[in-house]
């Protein structure tokens, strides 16, 4: 007995010795989809003076052992403090889903053992050489436009030789590429790499490079377009992730120019373009359209080299169908191609026209007779040898000693997509945009104003497109499969809904829970609904995806929501509130959309950074066309992305928690570009007044505590005085009766302002909006207006803990509350019958003179005034109270 206690004794003295001791505070990550080696990164707040540096943070799985990480701080709680506020650790997953962040003053984390090793050289013949250790790559600034050479470690015996080349560009500047078609044919363009920049978040164990470039036409009529690419390297491993953003800067159609400008968006009053231009067909004729886009490589395999490609079984529909492995044997010059495509444009019709027909139906519309075609199609030459409805959208080449795989994200959600191996020029393929398809065009489908415009902004949209490349030693298709899911079904980490709600960084919000079903399910239903069209709509298509419509009538959706109001941050909301992928997946779909497609881009005078030694260079940069004015405003929700714009369009606040959250370095950046409009003030006055002024508030609020720019600050700071100025005007009232649905963008700018600057004129600015609120509601919009003032009545409570005001916001919070759904969401054959059951559960009241658009079957637009931006911080006072 003593022998046996004896060894025990020592086994758990072993076990001890082999785990580090706890040191500091705790919190508990979750990895769900968990993937062995997944590149994770996980952004988490920290409540203020909780955590003063990011050197004292480390990672254990949960049965305490010690994993590398890598962190960054993002942001602080200044100007008034300087402890963490945002966080980014990186890591490698382990088998385990479960993990602890262990932070304090005496947590020392360990060093990684790999690591990247970069050198970054601007000259005008220079480059980035990258070594992750089995991977070494180069990007030239005079190359190709992307990866120019690529060598594998094979022999792991630490160096590269020149029998270990797997890759490199295609000639001609034709690494990556955005072709153009027009009357003239298409124009091929060359890429030129500008600058290579290395990113926040860079480090020992994982490296990002942010590459600027532009394409060039031979044609003068074809303007250039610039590109970023975002290239992410892992110590250790031999796969990149790639995002690249392409900008459209073609003419649109074929309509009558007008010299001047919308009356929507006027920086003048002189020349003011007619929007009666309803005869002029050219608005339907394309002109410069995308003829192609894509990236290359050039493979270095022996010549008899096989592909392989999973393909789904059964319907699109189906996300947990198996998959069939397509094999191809290449032994000719034949192309090999994976293509997915999907439904056709589907005619819709307007909110306007809908208006004007007073919202009768449309027998002779016959939008939802229209099939829901997905296809994707495994070809050889000019013989398909295999169909279904989805590809998981990735590839495999091999020559049975080495092979190269790629994927592509959303495959199938931002169709249409490809990924061909052409064996003449071993050049490997992805197309953003493939020539198969063929051409994507802009130009409108009808003259009918829409919008409050007859107009066509395509020209300066943009897209990301994500990639993984893997290149192996000889891998099997499982293996290869594994690592692409790294990115094409990314895993999704995050600590508990509690942490993130008790951090304060979005206020008092509560964590989801069943304590009080009849307001959460007024949120999660409406979000459930949102994920149910979204799908089975779909709302897909690569300049779609991420967006939904507004506004069901009839068994039909119309009107593209382009984000009103800050939709994006909603889904945030609820992800950080529920902890459910889903709802990350959402968000990140929403933020990428509407900061690529739902903003101006282009033109857009690059920015001069001097790396060039001679002063000339400078003087070439002044030289250069100037931007839009316009660069950074948003689009108006319309049947069409493109077809308008407003004054007060355009919403940060989701973006920038993507920016926190998932770490989409292209997030601030866009914001940033808003940001910089605002100091311009191309609107005078007009853009310091009404709904103008109080969503700039919200935007900027957002944007300088993630930057802490002065520039930001000072115009912010002058931006609050005015509205505090204005309120004295108003009687005691921050917002005109013109905008009441506007106490969102008020209540929560200003909040997020007193919070961080401690300014104690705006809290005595939102207790005395609290009580104009509370005396005088808001009924210029309904209930988009009224129901809209529940949470400045929060911010009275908070502020006072006079009962008057939390008494008052629940008075006005019953018409929210719902029973329960008779079924879950999936179980649903139709949306006529999913939006017949969610009207019999709804308590609001209907429209006294218009269409109810806040009825708990609509969208989520009007729902962030009426539920969304109301209901967490109800729930949070009611916690708190013990209210029932």
């Amino acid at each position: 007995m003593r022998i046996i206690i004896t060894v025990l004794l020592a086994c758990f003295l072993l076990k001890s010795c082999s785990q580090p001791i706890a040191t500091g505070k705790q919190v508990s990550i979750t990895v769900e989809n968990n993937k062995k080696g997944a590149p994770i990164t996980l952004g988490i707040p920290f409540p203020k003076g909780e955590l003063n540096s990011v050197d004292h943070l480390r990672l254990l799985t949960s049965d305490g052992t010690e994993i590398p990480c890598q962190t960054t701080e993002v942001s602080n709680w200044g100007p008034t403090d300087d402890s963490v506020k945002w966080v980014w650790v990186f890591f490698f997953s382990e088998e385990t889903q479960d993990y602890i962040l262990e932070y304090g003053a005496g947590v020392v984390p360990m060093l990684p053992k790999e690591k990247v090793v970069s050198a970054n050289n601007m000259r005008p013949r220079g480059g980035i050489d990258v070594n992750t250790g089995p991977l070494s790559f180069s990007i030239h600034k005079k190359g190709n436009g992307f990866l120019d050479e690529v060598f594998l470690d094979s022999n792991k015996d630490g160096e590269f030789t020149e029998e270990e080349l797997i890759g490199t560009s295609p000639e001609k500047n034709r690494g990556s590429f955005f072709d153009l078609l027009d009357d003239s044919g298409i124009d091929a363009s060359k890429a030129v790499i500008n600058e290579v920049f290395r990113e926040k978040g860079s480090g020992p164990m994982h490296t990002i490079f942010r590459i600027e470039g532009t394409y060039t036409y031979s044609r003068e009529d074809n303007n250039l377009s610039p590109f970023t690419i975002w290239l992410h390297a892992y110590a250790g491993k031999s796969y990149l992730k790639v995002l690249h953003t392409m900008t459209y800067t073609g003419i649109p159609d074929k309509h009558k120019r007008q010299e001047g400008e919308h009356a929507n968006i006027a920086t003048q009053n002189k020349k003011i373009i007619s929007e009666n231009t309803e005869d002029d067909m050219g608005w339907t004729r394309p002109n410069d359209q995308i003829a192609g886009v894509g990236l290359q490589l050039k493979y270095h395999l022996d010549d008899n080299v096989s592909v392989s490609m999973p393909m789904y079984d059964g319907s699109w529909k189906n996300d947990k169908a198996n998959t069939v492995m397509e094999e191809v044997a290449i032994n000719s010059d034949v192309p090999v191609k994976l293509l997915q495509k999907g439904p056709e444009y589907r005619k819709s019709t307007s909110l306007r026209s809908l208006y004007l027909n007073k919202f009768k139906k449309d027998d002779d519309n016959k939008e939802s007779d229209q099939k829901l075609n997905f296809e994707a199609t495994v070809s050889k030459g000019d013989e398909d040898l295999a169909k279904s409805q989805r590809a998981k959208g990735w590839l495999n080449v091999t020559d049975g000693k080495r092979g190269v795989g790629i994927g592509i994200k959303n495959f199938m959600k931002e169709y249409p997509k490809g990924i061909e191996v052409d064996p003449a020029s071993k050049t490997l393929l992805g197309s953003i945009w493939p020539k198969e398809n063929g051409p994507m065009s802009f130009a409108r489908h009808n003259t009918e104003p829409d919008g409050g415009m007859l107009a066509n902004f395509a020209q300066g949209i943009t897209k990301t497109t994500e990639f993984i490349y893997y290149f192996h030693d000889n891998d099997t298709t499982e293996e290869v499969g594994e690592k692409m899911e790294y990115i094409t079904e990314s895993p999704v980490a995050h600590a508990s809904p509690e942490w993130y709600t008790s951090s304060k960084v979005y206020g008092n919000m509560a964590p989801a829970s069943q304590e009080h079903p009849e307001f959460e399910n007024a949120l999660q239903y409406r979000y459930q609904w949102w994920a149910y069209n979204q799908k089975n709509e779909p709302w897909y298509g690569i300049f779609d995806y991420g967006d939904g419509k507004s506004y069901f009538f009839n068994g039909k959706w119309v009107q593209w929501t382009n984000n009103e109001p800050t939709v994006d941050f909603m889904l945030w909301t609820n992800f950080m509130r529920t902890g459910n992928p889903k709802y990350f997946k959402l968000a990140q779909a929403m933020s990428r959309h509407t900061m690529d497609v739902d903003n101006i881009h282009w033109p857009k005078k690059r920015t001069y950074y001097g790396e060039i030694n001679d002063a000339i260079d400078f003087w070439n940069y002044e030289d250069e066309p100037e931007s839009t004015p316009y660069l950074g405003i948003g689009r108006r929700h319309a049947n069409e992305h493109w077809y308008a714009l407003l004054s007060a369009h355009v919403w940060i606040q989701g973006w920038i928690a993507d920016y926190y959250l998932s770490a989409d370095h292209r997030a601030l950046e866009v914001a940033k570009m808003t940001g910089d409009t605002y100091i311009k003030r191309i609107w005078g006055d007009h853009d310091l007044r009404g709904r103008r002024l109080y969503l700039s508030v919200l935007n900027l609020v957002e944007l300088y505590d993630a930057t802490k720019l002065k520039k930001y600050k000072d115009e912010l700071d002058e931006r609050v005085g005015l509205m505090l100025e204005f309120q004295e005007r108003q009687g005691g009232n921050l917002i005109l009766d013109r905008y009441g649905y506007s106490q969102t963008y008020v209540a929560q700018g200003l909040y997020k302002y007193q919070q961080i600057t401690g300014n104690e004129e705006v809290r005595k600015a939102l207790l005395k909006h609290a009580r104009w609120v509370r005396k005088v509601p808001p009924l210029n919009h309904e209930m988009e207006s009224y129901l809209a003032t529940i949470y400045p009545l929060l911010l009275g409570y908070e502020i006072s803990g006079e009962k008057m005001y939390l008494d008052e916001a629940l008075a006005r919070a019953e018409v929210l509350k719902i029973g329960e759904l008779p079924k879950k969401p999936d179980e649903y054959e139709s949306a006529e019958t999913y939006s017949d059951d969610l009207l019999e559960i709804s308590n609001l009241p209907m429209s006294k003179g218009r269409f109810t658009n806040w009825q708990t079957n609509q969208g989520i637009r009007v729902f962030g005034w009426t539920h969304a931006y109301n209901i967490p911080y109800l729930l949070y006072w009611m916690d708190k109270e013990n209210i029932d």
